[in-house]
């Protein structure tokens, strides 16, 4: 789906922030060492109570205000401020490789046909020898839960790259209103439905390890997958989205009479 360009790629990275100052200077630090820098970098401060907003400042970021809580009306609301060809999501928590960049660049080059790209990751933090098994539980237990409902790989929000022109198509669209959903999981499904999701290699992206060491908080980033999915039904229960997604491989018509409300 790439479009006509004149001219080098533009990005724009989006950081959605809320009380995480400490952890989004390393991410900055870490974006300003870039083998190929951003032509803008917007953190999306959520209400934050300490000094995220003036060490994204600082930083030499811009600095978007949204008041309204939660990670999908952050997120939203730094894409829709974008400039870029490309918008890159990570979270603040989050620690890129130096050429995460230049290597979101090049999978774009590579995949013309994709609207939105998807990488691995890596925790950063926790005991040593449980970082790589954890993560690749946490990531597969992300793809086996999501793939059945989507019909197709869900975007991992702490390394996730889309066209602009495609977030522009879906925006009216997201669930961005709703605090108790997976942001990345929503937008998963309003671009799946139109456009081809691919996946990206390169380093993997630093993660924290934060989410298991609070049950409670664990159990609510559980209840908010399933919210995630069944905010979407029936519309998109999974047999009707399968046969939509077979339809248009296919080239027919994707809306039979009577399926979609």
């Amino acid at each position: 789906m790439a479009a006509e360009h004149d001219g080098p790629v533009t990005v724009s990275v989006v950081i959605p922030v809320k009380d995480d100052s400490a952890e989004l200077t390393v991410c900055l630090a870490a974006l300003a060492a870039q083998t190929r820098t951003a032509e803008e970098i917007i953190v999306v401060d959520n209400a934050s109570t300490d000094d995220s907003a003036a060490a994204a400042r600082a930083a030499g970021a811009t600095v978007v205000s949204c008041r309204q809580p939660g990670i999908p009306a952050a997120s939203a609301t730094g894409y829709d401020a974008a400039t870029g060809d490309l918008i890159l999501r990570l979270d603040a928590d989050c620690v890129p490789g130096p050429r995460w960049i230049q290597d979101v660049i090049a999978a774009f080059e590579e995949q013309p046909e994709v609207a939105a790209l998807t990488g691995p990751a890596v925790f950063i933090d926790g005991p040593v020898p449980l970082r790589r098994p954890l993560v690749r539980a946490y990531l597969f237990a992300y793809m086996n839960f999501s793939i059945p409902a989507l019909g197709h790989r869900p975007l991992f929000g702490s390394n996730l790259a889309m066209r602009r022109e495609a977030w522009e198509q879906v925006r009216l669209e997201v669930h961005r209103d709703d605090p108790e959903i997976h942001d990345d999981l929503d937008l998963s499904f309003h671009l799946g439905e139109h456009h081809q999701l691919g996946q990206m290699g390169g380093e993997p992206m630093g993660i924290s390890m934060r989410p298991f060491n609070d049950a409670k908080a664990f159990r609510r980033r559980i209840k908010r997958g399933f919210r995630s999915v069944t905010v979407h039904w029936p519309q998109e229960f999974p047999p009707f989205r399968w046969r939509r997604a077979s339809l248009r491989r296919r080239g027919q018509s994707t809306e039979p009479a009577g399926e979609r409300p």
